[in-house]
């Protein structure tokens, strides 16, 4: 984003590459970019190297011809090992030029990313009229401003737009010409920047630390809560965004009641501890389908789980509630130290979200990426 602002602001030209879809094992995930500057300077990667000059040369012609592009590379196409991609996969970049005349809400959707609010960016990718390519939306949850080329359009693309957002998820959308939902003709990039997603990580505990660095690590805006504020200090969790002295489960009823979880975050309970634990995963495994976050995670011995689930039962949870808990959380990595642990329950994470088994690569055949996420789209 500031190579791109920079030479937005400057009043320049640059041509940005969009990765908008991707098929079998495609070394990078749709809504990768590259940006190539008026001074011919490259930030970002489209494939992590593999066919990154031969975007690059054609982010040139674009910027220096004015009119879009939206390219596949791949094993299918004659040339593929003269561009590079040899891992099999098949990339659909789209460039374009971007300008203020082409894309004057920049500045505003750049801000918006930066405050974490809520914001997609809809552009159409292929056209039969090809007057269509490049024109966008951009959405939001109070507004929509641009437009892709009639009212039908519009109407459709945000509404569709809108879903996506809620979801955080990036996506390619297919409709007729004039935004006919049972047609073909016009594929729209939908790229939807929210917030980042949640981890909240109860129990102030040497496993907490490390937890919370790989969810930092990963991407997470992490949140540590303990109820004793002698070991809930922002001096023992420096690499948490946040650090929050409260009764485990009234903080989280506080943070579902505020709208504040969604089906992105996970809630990692560390404490072990039946009076903090019970009561915490009494309110995160009955939350409504709507609310119900990606993973709950509790960390014990067998003997502890064994002691958690009879006290669960105890208190009134149903077998299909219990089911949604992962206890003793972690995959079998053989972890003994608390940094060895969080990559233990980070890798579960990835896991589940993706459909991975958690097996060794070396030991399987066929692709490496799986298809669709297992458990939350993501974008």
């Amino acid at each position: 984003m500031p190579e791109i602002l920079r030479t937005w602001r400057d009043g320049g030209v640059a041509g940005v590459a969009t990765v908008v879809q991707t098929f079998r094992s495609a070394p990078r995930p749709a809504g990768a970019s590259m940006v190539v500057s008026p001074e011919g300077e490259a930030a970002g990667s489209v494939s992590g190297g593999c066919v990154e000059g031969a975007v690059y040369e054609l982010s040139q012609e674009v910027v220096a011809g004015g009119t879009p592009v939206l390219q596949r590379y791949g094993v299918s196409d004659d040339d593929a090992f003269a561009v590079g991609l040899t891992c099999g996969g098949i990339l659909d970049v789209f460039v374009e030029p971007v300008s203020q005349q082409t894309f004057p809400q920049l500045g505003a959707v750049a801000d918006d990313v930066e405050a974490g609010v809520p914001v997609a960016v809809a552009t159409v990718i292929a056209h039969p009229d090809a007057q269509w390519v490049g024109r966008r939306l951009v959405v939001r949850d109070d507004r929509v401003e641009g437009e892709m080329g009639s009212e039908r359009a519009d109407h459709a693309v945000a509404d569709d737009v809108r879903g996506l957002l809620a979801a955080g998820r990036n996506a390619v959308l297919t409709y007729g010409p004039d935004g006919q939902r049972r047609g073909e003709g016009m594929q729209v990039f939908v790229a939807a920047y929210a917030p980042k997603p949640r981890m909240i990580v109860f129990g102030a505990i040497d496993f907490a630390a490390a937890v919370a660095r790989q969810g930092v690590f990963l991407g997470y805006h992490v949140t540590v809560c303990d109820a004793r504020p002698v070991f809930a200090t922002r001096a023992r969790f420096r690499d948490a965004d946040e650090v929050v002295v409260a009764w485990p489960h009234r903080y989280l009823q506080e943070q579902v009641d505020a709208g504040a979880l969604d089906e992105r975050t996970v809630l990692c309970v560390l404490t072990h501890d039946p009076k903090f634990d019970v009561p915490l995963l009494e309110v995160a495994l009955r939350l409504p389908a709507d609310r119900r976050p990606a993973f709950v995670g509790a960390m014990g011995s067998r003997r502890t789980h064994e002691d958690r689930l009879v006290r669960l039962r105890e208190a009134g949870l149903t077998e299909d509630e219990i089911g949604r808990l992962s206890s003793p959380v972690g995959l079998d990595l053989g972890a003994r130290t608390p940094e060895e642990t969080a990559v233990s329950i980070a890798a579960e994470i990835i896991a589940l979200r993706w459909g991975g088994r958690g097996s060794r690569l070396s030991e399987r055949d066929g692709r490496i990426h799986h298809e669709e996420p297992a458990v939350v789209p993501q974008g």
